[in-house]
């Protein structure tokens, strides 16, 4: 399963348990569906096949199939065009087979940025046409040939505040700093953006991390080792060794860390101070059945400011476009992740590294931590 795929999962677990909780009513929680369809699939929708008058998006499963199909009428509208999602996921692997094979089915791809720049080079993917998609709205995030931004979201550091909050750490360093913050800490089973937290933590500048020094980086994991109570594997599992007190710091996504903040009335706080900031990407396989020029229509309403911020209003997953922070109430720009004043404090992880070297060195990490 892919990072973005584990995120996209996790907002909707979020809102489930806030409708559970009623903290939102259930008319909220269908338009939270409503913003995801783009992202995920599920059910019949998974061998959904492009046919006349269809544009399909791929992305990696799971409950959120009818969201933006509801919320992109309007497109349909518009563009004469009727949104399928597959929830099939679009691996590289997938990619790769339905071009070279002829039987492409997926006009749109929402995956890992990383994988845009490899599958480009491979000569997979359609060039994004930035006469129509119009580049300045992602004021964060990658803008290459073969793929682009289309939302953000952060690795953060979650503490207890009851125990931290006269001093709250501020830094990697101070994650790992287990004399002046004692007790537990975890972090996230899957690697991407631990190597970076750990070099920070031993005191590379933020602007030299890369090329990312991944024997240094493993070493200082390896020093946390015995403070590490779990590697959880879910945003779940995150907040609840913080809000149970097994772990007194955690790195976990931004949208569970002001989950638990809220359930626990702030006895866990947590800071963009030093976190982790990604962006996933939009994709178009080459030869897809609606044609480029219709992906690019899709690409160029999804960016829309308006989109974006439903988005982040729905899932708190951070627009690209720095200008829909204004869009926002100050209870949201609080927490987006590409708000200047959040944006600021972060350090954007580097695709093009993970591109090169992502593979191999997720199995050198997972060694380490299974012991």
């Amino acid at each position: 399963m892919k990072d973005t795929q584990r995120f996209i999962d996790d907002t909707l677990d979020i809102a489930r348990e806030r409708l559970e909780t009623g903290s939102i009513s259930r008319r909220s929680f269908n338009q939270a569906l409503m913003v995801m369809a783009a992202m995920a699939g599920m059910g019949p929708m998974r061998s959904a096949f492009a046919a006349g008058g269809s544009l399909v998006v791929s992305n990696w499963g799971g409950d959120a199939v009818p969201a933006f199909e509801k919320s992109y009428l309007d497109f349909a509208a518009a563009s004469g065009l009727k949104l399928q999602v597959d929830g099939g996921g679009p691996t590289e692997g997938a990619v790769k087979t339905q071009v070279n094979s002829g039987a492409v089915r997926w006009d749109v791809c929402d995956g890992e940025m990383y994988s845009s720049y490899r599958l480009g080079k491979e000569g997979v993917l359609t060039p994004i046409d930035y006469s129509v998609v119009d580049r300045s709205l992602i004021g964060y995030g990658d803008i290459h040939e073969f793929g682009l931004a289309n939302y953000t979201y952060s690795y953060v550091i979650g503490y207890d505040a009851k125990r931290f909050g006269a001093n709250p750490p501020k830094s990697w360093a101070d994650f790992w700093d287990v004399k002046k913050y004692p007790g537990k800490r975890t972090l996230y089973k899957w690697m991407s953006a631990n190597l970076e937290c750990a070099l920070l933590a031993d005191g590379v500048a933020p602007d030299q991390l890369y090329p990312l020094d991944v024997d240094r980086a493993l070493r200082k994991i390896e020093e946390l080792m015995p403070h590490v109570v779990t590697h959880w594997a879910t945003g779940a599992e995150s907040q609840q060794l913080l809000r149970d007190g097994e772990a007194s710091m955690g790195q976990m996504w931004h949208t569970r860390a002001e989950l638990v903040k809220h359930d626990t009335g702030g006895a866990v706080d947590w800071t963009f101070d030093n976190a982790i900031v990604a962006p996933s990407v939009w994709m178009v396989p080459k030869n897809n059945p609606a044609g480029a020029a219709n992906a690019m229509k899709f690409i160029a309403y999804a960016l829309r400011p308006e989109v974006q911020a439903r988005l982040m209003e729905v899932y708190n997953m951070g627009p690209v476009d720095s200008k829909v922070n204004e869009l926002l109430s100050p209870e949201l720009q609080r927490i987006n992740p590409t708000a200047p004043q959040n944006l600021s404090k972060q350090v954007s992880m580097n695709n093009l590294w993970y591109a090169d070297h992502y593979g191999e060195t997720l199995e050198r990490y997972l060694a380490l931590i299974g012991g």
